[in-house]
């Protein structure tokens, strides 16, 4: 017997397959457990990094919940005529060995989470790259220590770790201490240097203030960094033209996702001041900001997206917010007392 609740999690799952679909021309059982609150970033992160045993252990929804949201999202999928396609998922691990998804282990449901459903209107060229690059083991990650922490094999430290089953490893014992570092920010070399290296990593560091991992340069052999730069420097004419090039199509880009974003705003919140919504838009989508505009939904511009960039612009501008902030409330606590006060704008901005 189907219950209320049950076709509640039947929408919520097939809105959210439909976004990554509409986002990308293809969807995964993660973008969908991801999308419904159910799998934590963080918890993603540590079963790609084969810190989790199984991908369920992650989730937060119980077992029988998260197996009836996967029986709706398959469903769907083949409905909509969506092409199967299985990928390979491996650890970022250094032994690169197989992620497992299900706690039994099961072969039909390991093969049911890693089987990626792909858009028919997709051509089959495309199809195949996208095959291969979803198949393509994922980089080595490398974590550069904002906190005092001891390698679990010989008890040393260092500036820089990677992540393994038993616990942190420093390079030496990772065996990767013959790598030399390169910063980020040169693409040209950063791609040359790490296609020609046979052993390479990223540099990831947690920024406090975004409350994420963000990129700091890559790990890779000396000779194949020294290749690299000999690379550059004979094109660096051609592709510093390039780039002028694509900044200028970047900047259209932008333009084109704000006037969309605030055209979107207006239609959900006809009282909207007409400036106003191209403020929120401006500021939500600014690239390289993070901010929700940014998200794939955000470039989509979906409603959901919309409206969380509204109430951030109402929290910030309309209410105390900020006031209580500074005066030490607690993020959660002060985006609970002004709840109210946000809401009553939303309305108001809603049926004008």
């Amino acid at each position: 017997m189907t219950t209320d609740n049950d076709k509640r999690l039947e929408q919520r799952v097939i809105a959210a397959a439909e976004a990554a679909l509409t986002a990308r021309g293809f969807v995964t059982a993660i973008d969908v457990l991801t999308s419904l609150g159910w799998l934590p970033v963080s918890g993603e992160r540590a079963w790609r990094q084969g810190r989790v045993p199984y991908l369920e252990r992650a989730v937060t929804a119980n077992l029988s919940k998260t197996s009836k949201a996967m029986g709706y999202f398959r469903r769907w999928a083949k409905r909509r005529g969506l092409k199967p396609s299985e990928t390979a998922y491996v650890s970022r691990s250094r032994d690169r060995r197989a992620l497992r998804f299900s706690k039994s282990g099961n072969p039909s449901i390991e093969h049911a989470y890693r089987t990626h459903w792909v858009s028919p209107k997709l051509s089959e060229r495309k199809r195949e790259r996208l095959a291969e690059r979803q198949s393509k083991p994922p980089d080595l990650v490398v974590i550069s220590a904002i906190r005092d922490w001891t390698c679990s094999t010989c008890g040393g430290t260092g500036d820089l770790l990677i992540m393994d089953e038993p616990g942190p490893l420093c390079l030496t014992c990772a065996e990767m201490d013959h790598l030399v570092y390169l910063p980020a920010g040169d693409a040209a070399l950063t791609r040359r240097a790490k296609g020609a290296s046979r052993l390479s990593a990223v540099v990831v560091r947690f920024s406090r203030a975004r409350r994420r991992y963000e990129r700091q340069g890559v790990l890779v052999e000396e000779d194949a960094l020294a290749s690299a730069e000999q690379q550059c420097l004979a094109d660096e004419e051609a592709r510093a033209r390039r780039r002028e090039r694509d900044a200028l199509r970047r900047a259209e880009e932008d333009v084109e996702l704000q006037v969309h974003f605030a055209a979107q705003i207006v239609r959900l919140f006809p009282g909207c001041p007409a400036d106003r919504a191209d403020a929120i838009a401006r500021h939500a989508a600014l690239r390289g900001s993070g901010r929700v505009g940014r998200s794939t939904a955000g470039r989509a511009v979906e409603a959901r997206a919309v409206e969380l960039a509204v109430i951030a612009s109402i929290r910030h501008r309309d209410t105390a917010y900020d006031q209580l902030l500074m005066s030490g409330v607690d993020r959660s606590d002060a985006r609970q007392q002004v709840r109210d006060d946000v809401d009553d704008v939303l309305e108001r901005w809603r049926s004008r």
